[in-house]
């Protein structure tokens, strides 16, 4: 890392190590890729290096030349793996068209806009209710309380999981995103059982089992939700094999949770930090549309994916090599100085259009109506129901260079 006390040069950064992202988002860093170098070559200790993609134009042409950039080759995590382990652990996101078209078309209509939107009366229900609970305690970790639990009891219903088992569902994504994090790693025992085994991390073994039963369940008895849908899909006239049917289950599970609850948690923060803002919102009820926005862009909870060069191709003046891996990092594009006025400005009225859900094209992020909702309904109601907000601890931060959560964070709410 760099000394904090010396002006921070090009050398200095690294994408690479885990403790630059140990206690925040290492800001500084991608406001001077931006800046000096906004496609850079970032060498690994234990790998090939990669492209690091920071500004918001770049990022969108890769995102749209999916035949240049692919998600199929190689996948659309950092780490690099083995043909086999990517084709086990292969979702629709790690496919390019036509297949993951055909797998998307499976549940694509369960999230546009008019389908989310019959969730309206039902999301704000829920969420009253989940402030009922906490109300009484005036001071708790709002991320177990509220962020978690207004996501996944959502996406439980949905997927047509029991209400019970949400919590579970949570601490099984938490082990699997966050496996970077000290709290969340796997152990050294735990990993010498998975050696032999497509996927290292057994908490996705253990969600590939929890899927299983909740298919045999809908096969005996059909509902009127997304595992039914599974179950039941064709795609090119045949039904999903058993391995598409557990990654897309674990996309769904994980995704549909993870992102909107990290955007819930630092969205709370911000008002809390931005005690203008917080006013601001407060009064103007016309602007939590654009509030929502602002923060999906501030909170960036995913802070990249990867795409693989098919071809030699010329992006941002340099030259990527067939092969080459290829990461946009959405966290920088979000607060690129060529996009937005005074990025690192919170700024409720901004509504900017953002890349918190990728950057448009194919692989754009399928849960985005929904979260939008969840969003502004939780602080609509969050905000008419606790007039008083305020830190009750110091909030804990995931070490994570991939998405950007916060473990805890510790409120006191007075209604």
């Amino acid at each position: 890392m760099a000394n904090p006390t010396t002006e921070l040069r090009l050398a200095d950064v690294d994408l690479a190590d885990h403790d630059n992202f140990r206690e925040a988002v290492p800001h500084e860093m991608f406001a001077l890729l931006r800046r000096e170098d906004p496609v850079h070559w970032q060498p690994e200790p234990d790998g090939p290096g990669f492209w690091c993609v920071t500004k918001h134009a770049d990022i969108l042409q890769v995102h749209k030349d999916w035949e240049s950039f692919s998600s199929e080759r190689g996948g659309t995590s950092l780490e690099d793996l083995d043909p086999e382990q990517i084709e086990v652990r292969k979702s629709m996101i790690d496919m390019d068209p036509p297949r993951h078209n055909a797998l998307r078309a499976i549940v694509n209509r369960d999230f546009t806009p008019r389908a989310v939107r019959r969730y309206g009366d039902q999301i704000k229900a829920l969420f009253r209710s989940i402030l009922d609970e906490a109300l009484p305690k005036r001071e708790f970790d709002f991320v177990a309380e509220i962020a978690a639990e207004l996501p996944m009891r959502v996406f439980a219903e949905m997927l047509g999981a029991p209400e019970a088992d949400r919590r579970y569902l949570v601490e099984l994504g938490d082990r699997m995103l966050g496996h970077t994090d000290p709290e969340y790693a796997v152990s050294s025992e735990e990993l010498e059982r998975s050696r032999n085994l497509p996927f290292s991390n057994p908490a996705a073994l253990e969600m590939f089992e929890y899927a299983k039963g909740l298919a045999a369940e809908r096969r005996r008895r059909p509902r009127d939700d997304i595992v039914t849908k599974l179950v039941e899909a064709r795609v090119d006239g045949a039904p999903l094999s058993e391995r598409e049917y557990d990654v897309y289950f674990l996309l769904l599970a994980v995704a549909g949770n993870e992102t909107t609850r990290h955007s819930i948690s630092h969205g709370l923060l911000a008002l809390i930090d931005h005690r203008a803002e917080l006013e601001r919102l407060r009064s103007d009820p016309t602007l939590y549309r654009s509030a929502s926005e602002e923060i999906l862009r501030w909170a960036t909870p995913v802070h990249h994916f990867r795409r693989t060069a098919t071809r030699d191709v010329e992006l941002g003046g340099k030259t990527i090599r067939e092969g080459d891996k290829v990461v946009m990092w959405y966290v920088s594009s979000n607060r690129d100085e060529s996009r937005y006025d005074d990025p690192d400005r919170f700024d409720v009225r901004r509504n900017p259009e953002h890349q918190a859900f990728g950057a448009g094209g194919r692989h754009f992020c399928l849960g985005t109506a929904l979260a939008r909702l969840e969003l502004r309904v939780l602080f609509e109601e969050t905000l008419a129901r606790f007039p008083a907000m305020e830190l009750a601890g110091a909030p804990a931060v995931a070490e994570s260079p991939f998405i950007n959560q916060l473990k805890t964070l510790p409120v006191l709410l007075s209604p």
